[in-house]
């Protein structure tokens, strides 16, 4: 084992945050009217606030996702504003923009937690670029999370307790597995052609069939959900019978075609490859969503409904492979999971039998510990005040954790990948899961948006395939 790395000593003043200062000065300094309001004034109040505060607060995580999310607004910016403001000074604002944006990249990695058995990332400005996207992905999320305070939360809670005791009095705490269902075929599966992108397909549609435990707080509310109470998945179908099929599992927000078929790249896996693909849509995905973005309420709003949401994407993806294996019984079935899919991959690994591989890519293990650091602090300090601390609240979703039981496959057809720089999934966060798999991570010299084409990425693929004889060694 390796021996604990050093954590990072933050210093009294960070005088690198000088810089998006500079830059927000830069873009309030130039033009003025309607034009300078519309384009100009955003950009540079949250560039110098994002400055200030890393002035005054060094390191605070949420410096760095704001000023990076500050910094790519101020480069995109900068194109309509050429047309619209004295170019003298909007160019100089988007090179200090890009500027800013490389220094909380390469402030955030400086801060981030130690992971023991994490390569350190490279020191490097692309590296810097693709940390500090994260950070700006990272900071949309939580600017536009709906968090609980006021009412809500004393009614979080009292809905925690209620829920623990639930699940308590059941005995699902002790016995994660019984609390799960096995989902049958669903007997009302339609099959419809689309065309898209280029890209020939069908769309399965079927009925969930899912029902949250009536015992457990909040279990009517998430019922009411009318448009995710039907499954859909893209079915890439070859036309020969007896090729393997990929299950597809996409990360957060995604869910809709146009992110899903170039995260999965039909033309590779389904074309070159010869595959059959299904790319279900998460809970509250895609069609899937009651809220006017895909995936609203799965992370966001009430922290609890996480324990539904994850539940039903549970009993959908069985479902999804029950489906499969009644249109061939012998169907040989491996998992690809992205992020939020790579937990869900983890998590299918767990309850289902006859896989014959699972990739779990740049995954979460642990959603308590990613969640609860995303909390304001007043906030926090009041749920820990009333008894809802964060390892009570992993305690609650260890219903619905991939590290509360043994994978149902042998070691040698787990895989996973992960980025040394990765700023929305921690390399922790794939160490937790790599051991309790006891398994070894393909890591990547990047981040978390950028994983594609890495070699690493491609060698662990490769070698789930291979192994699993769905292709001849290289």
């Amino acid at each position: 084992m390796s021996a604990p790395l050093p954590a990072a000593v933050p210093p009294s003043r960070d005088w690198a945050s000088l810089l998006p200062v500079i830059a927000g000065l830069v873009w309030l300094a130039h033009g003025s009217g309607l034009a300078w309001l519309l384009l100009a004034v955003l950009p540079g109040v949250l560039l110098v606030a994002a400055g200030v505060s890393g002035l005054l607060w060094s390191g605070d995580p949420r410096i760095t996702q704001y000023g990076a999310l500050a910094s790519v607004i101020g480069v995109l910016f900068a194109v309509p504003g050429l047309l619209f403001l004295p170019w003298l000074g909007v160019l100089p604002a988007a090179a200090l923009s890009a500027a800013a944006f490389l220094q909380a990249g390469r402030t955030a990695l400086r801060l981030a937690e130690p992971a023991p058995g994490a390569p350190e990332p490279p020191a490097d400005l692309k590296t810097w670029a693709k940390a500090a996207l994260d950070e700006a992905l990272v900071g949309y999320f939580v600017a536009v999370a709906e968090i609980p305070a006021g009412a809500e939360a004393e009614s979080l809670v009292r809905d925690a307790a209620a829920m623990e005791a639930a699940l308590l009095q059941r005995g699902w705490l002790d016995h994660p597995a019984s609390y799960h269902q096995t989902p049958p075929a669903p007997t009302d599966a339609r099959l419809t052609s689309v065309r898209h992108a280029g890209f020939d397909y069908q769309q399965l549609r079927f009925s969930s069939g899912f029902e949250p435990q009536p015992e457990v707080p909040g279990a009517a509310l998430w019922h009411s959900y009318v448009p995710n109470r039907d499954c859909y998945a893209r079915v890439f179908r070859q036309p020969q019978r007896g090729r393997p099929w990929l299950l597809c599992i996409h990360g957060y927000r995604m869910g809709t075609p146009w992110l899903d078929l170039r995260l999965f790249a039909p033309h590779i896996l389904h074309q070159r490859l010869g595959l059959n693909l299904v790319m279900p849509a998460l809970p509250l995905h895609g069609p899937r969503r009651v809220g006017r973005r895909s995936g609203d309420l799965f992370l966001d709003g009430d922290p609890l409904d996480l324990l539904f949401a994850e539940t039903q994407a549970l009993w959908d993806l069985r479902r999804t492979v029950a489906w499969i294996r009644a249109q061939e019984p012998d169907a040989r079935i491996g998992v690809l999971g992205y992020s939020l899919g790579g937990y869900n991959a983890a998590l299918l690994a767990t309850h289902e039998e006859g896989l014959d591989f699972v990739i779990a890519g740049i995954p979460v293990a642990d959603f308590a510990a990613v969640l609860w650091q995303h909390v304001p602090t007043p906030l926090r300090q009041y749920f820990e005040a009333e008894g809802l601390s964060r390892e009570r609240y992993q305690r609650l979703l260890q219903v619905v954790s991939p590290l509360a039981l043994p994978p149902k496959l042998p070691a040698d057809r787990l895989h996973l990948f992960a980025g040394s720089a990765d700023r929305v999934v921690p390399p922790g966060q794939p160490l937790k899961l790599a051991r309790h798999w006891q398994r070894n991570v393909h890591w990547f010299p990047g981040a978390h948006l950028t994983f594609r084409g890495e070699r690493a990425v491609v060698r662990c693929i490769d070698d789930a395939m291979v192994g699993a004889g769905w292709k001849p060694p290289r």
